[in-house]
């Protein structure tokens, strides 16, 4: 009856001794009463093929530790029996350096043999490393040299008693030894259960050549790495260097402030002065231009220069864009080409802010003053100045020919900068009060006296008609429509070169050059007299002469000096009225 015992002869367990190797584990002991294989035949004989005894035989011990007992076992004993080593001369030499069963041999040491332990009772164990069959052999591998080469293998039998059902991993009968698995050299025995193989040596196509490659890849790649890292270092460095660093740059500033200007200075002025100031664009049949004005009342009423208004003609369009942006269309009122003024209306607007008017009898030589206009079509423009000069004789015009298109101005000289397009523009003094009309200006390519539009731009002589002049003025063209001329009733030789205004000898449609009961007449003056002042003020030249009459009204009386056959006398007139055109 079959106890669960084996009954034949048993492969006997190889154990390994710990005498050899401190600080191994020793290999896990048998409980009292376990079975233990019995030995292959042939075990007790040293010199029999396959016994302990011979170093091809995978279960020899190492030359450095005691021969495990090697008594044959007897047959259905049901544990094996045990002898003593015959006494002889050991297998080998002692080994000075402990050199392991397993693991490469030591320096001097013959490399040990192959050994193929049978694993214990519940070790697992790979499928390819499980034990061959006798219909299924496997191949032994062969042993290893002292220099890691294959060494020869001498064939030998090892009779194998059949596997037990106790003993599963029985060893089984080999025909031939063959050449041991590449798991069995990395096999541990004494490893925990269920640990993977472990592998000596180095790994597998890991020769020494191939690490050097490696080695040398790898630092190939580590400069490469070097060399870049440097460079965009040095580049971000750079940058930090030029540019001051990586965060964004901001730069100190005064806090926003709401404080308000001083009336008098010249923000102050500006913001006072710059909702009543408007910009015109006029266009006609023949030509366009742009100017400035400024507003007089709350009916609409808007003065300006002739010379603006004129490109529109009788059918052009006029259109007025205030400070604020919007714009209205324009209707003219009425113009003056001998004082160059003229004043259009604007209906359907409300919010006007009419411009206060000054005085300029008042200003002072060296008064500050501020322009406003439109210059180069640039609305809201504003320049500051001084009064350079007062009564100056000035003409502008003369584009037709006739003398018809003629001003004459007693003008106000700013250097505060005028260009083309402040024409028509209030000049205000401290108060932001309207002290003339910018009119005209000296341009640096004519020397021959003020030009209108001179596309020069400003040299620093500009010129202004007095408001005062400019009241009387607009007041007759929004009452009339049409201004009046004061005249004294007589006709001046403008080809003259003398000093003073000489009165002509004929006068036009060759008539008397003093008019027959006209003032001069009426005052005593003669043709051939030259007049050399007015009020008290030099007179050079007959334009002068013009400038100084037409500054005052019609019925002003006005003392004259003149010359008369080497004789000077003076009289008083009161000066007449003529239509303007």
């Amino acid at each position: 009856m079959d106890d669960g015992k084996p009954t034949g002869p048993q492969a006997k367990w190889w154990s390994r001794p710990t005498t050899g190797r401190p600080g191994r584990a020793e290999p896990e002991s048998r409980a009292p009463g376990e079975d233990t294989p019995p030995a292959p035949p042939g075990a007790g004989d040293p010199a029999a093929p396959g016994s302990a005894a011979d170093p091809s035989h995978p279960t020899a011990s190492a030359p450095d530790h005691p021969a495990a007992p090697a008594d044959a076992a007897q047959p259905g004993a049901g544990q094996a029996s045990h002898r003593p080593r015959p006494s002889g001369a050991p297998l080998h030499e002692p080994d000075a350096y402990s050199t392991p069963p397993y693991g490469d041999p030591g320096p001097w040491a013959p490399a040990p043999p192959v050994q193929r332990p049978t694993p214990a009772h519940g070790t697992p164990v790979p499928p390819q490393a499980a034990a061959p069959s006798p219909q299924h052999p496997s191949p032994v591998p062969p042993p290893t040299g002292v220099q890691g080469g294959p060494a020869p293998v001498q064939p030998h039998p090892a009779p194998v008693q059949p596997q037990s059902q106790q003993h599963p991993t029985a060893v089984q009968q080999q025909p031939a030894p063959a050449p041991v698995p590449a798991q069995w050299g990395q096999y541990d025995p004494w490893a925990a259960p269920g640990q993977p193989l472990t592998q000596l040596g180095p790994p597998a196509g890991t020769e020494p050549g191939r690490r050097k490659n490696r080695r040398g890849g790898a630092f190939a790649g580590v400069l490469l790495l070097t060399l870049v890292a440097s460079g965009i270092g040095g580049g971000v460095g750079a940058y930090i260097e030029r540019n001051g660093g990586l965060t964004t740059v901001e730069l100190p500033q005064a806090s926003r402030t709401t404080t308000d200007r001083a009336p008098e200075s010249v923000a102050g002025i500006a913001a006072s002065a710059l909702p009543s100031v408007v910009t015109l664009h006029v266009s006609g049949t023949a030509e366009s231009g742009t100017g400035t004005g400024f507003v007089l009342d709350n009916r609409g009423h808007i003065l300006t220069n002739n010379h603006v208004v004129a490109p529109a003609g009788t059918t052009g369009d006029i259109t007025v864009t205030f400070s604020s942006g919007e714009t209205a269309t324009a209707e003219l009122v009425g113009k003056d080409s001998g004082y160059d003024l003229a004043v259009v209306r604007v209906r359907g607007v409300s919010g006007l802010k009419p411009l206060p008017l000054g005085n300029s009898d008042n200003v002072q030589v060296g008064d500050p003053v501020v322009a406003i206009g439109a210059p180069f079509d640039l609305s809201n423009t504003v320049t500051s100045g001084i009064i350079s000069a007062k009564q100056r004789p000035i003409t502008a015009g003369g584009e037709k020919g006739d003398g018809s298109d003629i001003s004459y101005v007693d003008a106000l000289q700013t250097d505060a900068p005028i260009n083309p397009g402040n024409s028509g523009g209030p000049l205000v003094d401290t108060q932001a009060h309207v002290i003339g009309i910018n009119s005209a200006i000296r341009a640096a390519d004519s020397g021959k006296g003020p030009e209108r539009g001179g596309q020069s731009g400003s040299i620093g002589l500009g010129f202004a008609i007095p408001i005062n002049q400019g009241k009387r003025v607009a007041e007759e063209l929004i009452n009339t429509g049409r201004a009046t001329h004061p005249v004294i009733g007589v006709t001046l030789d403008m080809k003259f070169t003398g000093d003073g205004a000489k009165v002509g000898t004929k006068g036009a449609d060759d008539g008397p050059a003093v008019t027959k009961d006209g003032p001069a007449a009426k005052a005593g003056i003669r043709s051939g007299d030259v007049i050399t002042a007015v009020q008290g003020q030099r007179v050079h030249s007959g334009e002068e002469l013009i400038v100084k009459i037409r500054a005052h009204r019609p019925g002003d009386r006005l003392e004259l000096r003149l010359t008369r056959g080497g004789e000077e006398l003076t009289i008083t007139l009161t000066l007449g009225s003529s239509s303007g055109t």
